[in-house]
């Protein structure tokens, strides 16, 4: 009788039994745990993230050496004072260095405005401050506005005169962000996009594209003092502008010190030649003088 009583019981555990041990088949319910163990608990199931977006560096690059020639179009922005100015304000008769940063960025952007500061400190001693001008251009429009702009200026400590903070208008970022050959993508944390500097000339042709967020002053030098030792001389200047360009031709670079200095070595060399070069002129014009002289006698 009583083993008559326990069937529908047994019965009624039968898919229990089932169920637990389909979940522990599954990985759902932890397997059995043999006596004298801890008990082993099923891992985690962890959704996968998606990896974040990131700029095609090898197209970037491409389309960044594409603008090596390039002469800039007619681009109209706005100072940190929100008064209208032109591009070509800022390269017309003297080479100008433009980076591009959005003020959103808590790293990059700040560090290599930094490192470009410092590039051009080690300079100073080289070339004057009025004798190029730099550029940096707000591309996140319109939070990189001239208000954003000039914070951004105050909190990275750019107080130089030749380095003015820009904002375009929204509509026109495209083309100008096209002419320059810079590329950016927006991704969940800010922008990846291509970090360095663009040199242009005097007449608005892009000559050179340095990249890196930690530039020194060789990187940034080189390109500009080819560009300051081979414009023209300025008639008005004469001598002072001639001698100018033979300071900038002395100048090597230093690694030891990080900065520009005088190639004494170079220079002894010029002053010996231009020595013999004017005492070669006197003689001649001294036998000139002569013959002259003898004809007549």
């Amino acid at each position: 009788m009583m083993a008559s009583r326990s069937w529908p019981g047994a019965l009624l555990l039968l898919p229990l039994a089932w169920a637990l041990q389909a979940g522990a088949t599954s990985g759902r319910w932890p397997a059995p745990t043999p006596p004298g163990e801890p008990p082993r608990l099923a891992p985690a199931v962890v959704d996968e993230v998606p990896p974040a977006p990131t700029l095609a560096r090898e197209e970037a690059l491409r389309a960044s050496q594409a603008a090596l020639g390039r002469v800039l179009g007619e681009h109209a922005l706005l100072d940190r004072a929100g008064q209208p100015v032109r591009l070509a304000d800022y390269h017309r008769g003297k080479p100008l260095l433009v980076s591009f940063v959005y003020t959103g960025c808590f790293q990059v952007c700040p560090s290599g405005t930094r490192a470009l500061q410092a590039a051009l400190q080690g300079l100073e001693n080289v070339f004057d401050p009025g004798q190029y001008n730099v550029v940096s251009i707000g591309f996140n429009q319109p939070a990189d506005s001239p208000q954003a702009m000039r914070a951004f200026a105050a909190q990275n400590r750019i107080v130089a005169s030749n380095w003015d903070f820009l904002s375009p208008p929204p509509a026109a970022v495209e083309a100008l962000l096209r002419d320059f050959g810079f590329s950016r993508l927006a991704t969940p944390s800010g922008f990846d996009h291509v970090v360095g500097v663009t040199v242009v000339d005097a007449q608005g042709r892009i000559r050179a594209q340095v990249y890196g967020d930690r530039l020194g002053p060789a990187q940034v030098g080189e390109p500009l003092r080819q560009l300051l030792r081979g414009a023209p001389i300025d008639p008005e200047s004469g001598w002072r502008d001639l001698l100018e360009r033979v300071r900038i031709v002395c100048t090597v670079y230093d690694p030891e010190t990080g900065r520009y200095r005088y190639a004494w070595g170079l220079i002894l060399e010029i002053a010996g030649g231009l020595s013999f070069a004017v005492a070669m002129a006197l003689f001649f014009a001294a036998e000139a003088r002569k013959r002259r002289r003898g004809r007549l006698a």
